[in-house]
């Protein structure tokens, strides 16, 4: 397990490299890092003697059918995306993870079926949309989603057929009708486990979510003439909401709710700014509770408008309701943790991940892994051996069960 364990994270560090920016890892939807990244992967999955393919959608899914297998196909998988200047380990570590189960298997000559997908796409960096490889496997993409169009003007349709795809076949891309669940491994990217000193847990729920672009419109001016009784500044009224934004989420329990992009315009020093774009993500494993708060923040920025003298327009980019895991499948990792030695755990989960798309088609779950520091989406983000190591040692666990009850 050791060996497996090194192996998982040095594929993590090799493959940072493969990036939009030098010095930073930034690989978004189908850009030119995707294509060594695929050339490592399929290295990896050929010689573990799987059949690889890439889908419409850029995924690539590798399938390992031992000889004489019949029974239905277990699905694991996550995404090779990255946020900009992100981390080594999120979406990539759930790959290569999966693959090295693939190798358990084949150790444990299990006579089951196993598919691993990479998803081309998860964060929604590139076009605002999160989930494009899941929704396209999952059966759940909307053909409206070829048109949208990234910051240079390329559509989600121009970057498939520049990668090499053919966008009129994404259809072809949902699972296989064999296919009876899906699991996907992922760093928590929280502190809960290093706070309980847990190497792993599986989730009973993945946080809905809300995300929006919320747009304050003034009037740009001079900055040395223009007095400030009368002005119409959009940077001051979207700072006077921000504050309101992280109000909100302190004082609701279990709420979290963020602005984490700006774009201002003209975005000049000693210039009033006339326009402020923003985007608001809000999360909360009970839908009730999130929607009331997005419906309070809605308001509260309006009236921050009205005041001001400024326009309001908002634009929904995603509404996700809160994902409950399959239970059986979940008390399977559960009972695969506690066979492994290590403290049952089971957590609900306020990071977006595949494993919320892929469940509204197929019985899905999740393992995670501690996040030393609770540091994830940043350049320091990184993963412990043993905890590498407990995933594999759960994994061997949860594939002898999964061969019992699923064939």
């Amino acid at each position: 397990m050791r060996a497996r364990a090194q192996r998982a994270i040095a594929e993590c560090r090799q493959i940072a490299f493969m990036t939009e920016e030098p010095g930073h890892i930034t690989r978004r939807f189908l850009t030119a890092p995707m294509h060594p990244v695929h050339a490592h992967l399929r290295a990896r999955m050929e010689a573990l003697g799987m059949t690889v393919q890439v889908d419409a959608a850029g995924n690539l899914r590798g399938l390992w059918q031992p000889g004489g297998a019949t029974g239905k196909r277990l699905l694991l998988g996550s995404h090779l995306d990255t946020v900009p200047q992100g981390g080594a380990f999120d979406g990539v570590l759930g790959v290569t993870l999966a693959l090295e189960w693939v190798g358990l298997a084949q150790d444990f000559q299990l006579p089951l079926p196993i598919e691993v997908i990479a998803f081309s796409e998860e964060e929604g960096v590139r076009f605002g949309v999160p989930f494009l490889g899941s929704r396209a496997v999952a059966g759940r993409f909307d053909a409206n989603l070829l048109a949208l169009a990234d910051a240079d003007g390329v559509t989600v349709e121009a970057a498939i057929r520049a990668f090499g795809l053919d966008p009129g076949q994404i259809d072809l891309a949902k699972f296989d009708p064999s296919s009876a669940a899906f699991v996907e491994i992922h760093i928590e990217q929280g502190p809960v486990l290093e706070a309980e000193n847990l190497r792993v847990a599986a989730v009973t729920a993945i946080a809905g979510q809300t995300r929006l672009s919320v747009t304050f419109a003034g009037q740009a001016n001079h900055a040395g003439t223009t007095p400030m009784h009368l002005r119409r500044d959009a940077l001051a009224a979207a700072a006077e909401w921000i504050g309101a934004v992280e109000k909100t989420a302190q004082t609701t329990g279990g709420l979290m709710a963020t602005v984490g992009k700006l774009s201002v315009e003209p975005n000049a020093g000693n210039v009033v700014p006339g326009t402020v774009q923003a985007s608001l993500d809000v999360r909360h494993v009970h839908d009730g509770a999130r929607l009331a708060a997005v419906e309070e923040l809605l308001a509260k920025a309006t009236e921050i408008a009205a005041r001001r003298r400024l326009t309001l327009k908002h634009t929904e980019q995603l509404n996700q309701p809160a994902v409950p895991m399959d239970e059986r499948l979940t008390a399977f990792l559960e009972d695969a943790i506690d066979g492994a030695g290590f403290q049952r755990k089971s957590m609900p989960c306020g990071a977006g991940h595949d494993a919320m798309v892929m469940s509204g088609s197929l019985p899905a779950t999740m393992l995670l892994l501690r996040s030393p520091g609770g540091v994830s989406h940043h350049p320091g983000e990184t993963v412990l051996q043993e905890d590498v190591e407990a995933c594999l040692h759960v994994g061997r666990e949860f594939l002898l069960r999964m061969a019992r009850n699923i064939g």
